[in-house]
């Protein structure tokens, strides 16, 4: 349902589109009355707000281990020395 009253808004596109496409920010009519806050100080604290919000919501890679072919060498000879350890003790 929309009303006749007129708001004052800032739309900010995604840094992240992944994440969100666009942040709407409503502002409050009293915002820029008096606060001495300008225009454009509204504009960077809501792209602000945006980055950080895109930044700590990001959904980075898992992080998977790869073995390396020195650790799967000595990997592979203490399983080869406890067979032959085993081995030898029965």
């Amino acid at each position: 349902m929309v009303k006749g009253i007129s708001r004052r808004v800032i739309v900010v596109d995604s840094p992240d589109p992944r994440i969100f496409e666009q942040a709407i920010f409503i502002i409050r009519n009293d915002a820029l009355s008096g606060s001495g806050v300008t225009s454009q100080q509204l504009v960077e604290q809501a792209v602000h707000i945006a980055k950080n919000y895109a930044r700590s919501h990001t959904t980075g890679q898992p992080h998977r281990f790869h073995m390396t072919p020195l650790l799967s060498a000595l990997l592979g000879g203490c399983c080869i020395g406890l067979i032959w350890l085993l081995a030898t003790l029965l």
